[in-house]
């Protein structure tokens, strides 16, 4: 077990752990919880009732927070010519093809958050699947990160979206913003990422589909959510 300092033993005093809470009141704690020196992120953990192994049981897709997400996101283009020209009038802060392809993989290169690419550049963003698959940095129609309305995707992601998915233990965790935004915000991002996991639900999930719900900050303690008030 890692040693837990003075500020996560006091946080965890100060509210009942084991209580199911409603939406707002968990992201009260886990602001009030949050105590480092830095603007701590806001994460949502959501368990789901399904198996993520199977096809038609995955859960993935994404979504753009009404308040976004506190940080602004890099992002790397793979597109040519109008695309490329595109990309680069609406901001995006890489753009290129095979050379930037190459630069990941001779110079171990990610100085970027997102990866856009057009329908035509991924016969060659797909050699990199095994670098960028691990870090969940390929790009995906799901997502809407492989597109051919460049401009669009970039807004979006500008704009504070987030791409949710099932870890191998069928958990999705996804920031919802900072601390520092207060807990109302934080409720209404916190809403807009539940009414799109819950309509992503596949129908082949039998059972409880939300099998529990935690928030936490990057250093504070998981407040749990009662499950069984998220309603949409």
């Amino acid at each position: 077990m890692p040693k837990r300092g003075k500020n996560y033993k006091a946080a965890v005093a100060s509210y009942d752990k084991a209580a199911l809470h409603e939406v707002p009141e968990a992201l009260k704690i886990a602001v009030e919880t949050s105590k480092a020196k830095f603007d701590e992120t806001i994460e949502v953990h959501i368990k789901l009732g399904v198996d993520g192994r199977h096809a038609d049981q995955q859960v993935r897709g994404a979504i753009v927070l009404p308040h976004g997400t506190g940080k602004t996101k890099k992002v790397l283009v793979f597109a040519k010519g109008p695309k490329a020209q595109e990309a680069e009038a609406a901001g995006a802060d890489y753009v290129g093809a095979e050379e930037m392809a190459q630069k990941i993989q001779t110079e171990n290169w990610f100085d970027f958050d997102v990866v856009v690419a057009t329908p035509d550049m991924m016969g060659v963003v797909g050699r990199l699947g095994k670098i960028l698959g691990p870090k969940g940095l390929m790009p995906n129609p799901k997502s809407g990160t492989v597109t051919m309305d460049v401009e669009k995707a970039l807004q979006e992601i500008k704009a504070g979206k987030v791409e949710y998915r099932l870890d191998k233990t069928n958990i999705i965790h996804t920031p919802i913003g900072k601390a520092s935004f207060g807990a109302e915000k934080l409720t209404e991002n916190f809403n807009a990422l539940l009414e799109a996991v819950v309509k992503a639900k596949p129908a082949a999930a039998k059972g409880q589909y939300l099998r529990s719900v935690t928030v936490a900050a990057t250093m504070g303690p998981g407040v749990k959510v009662n499950p069984a008030l998220i309603q949409f």
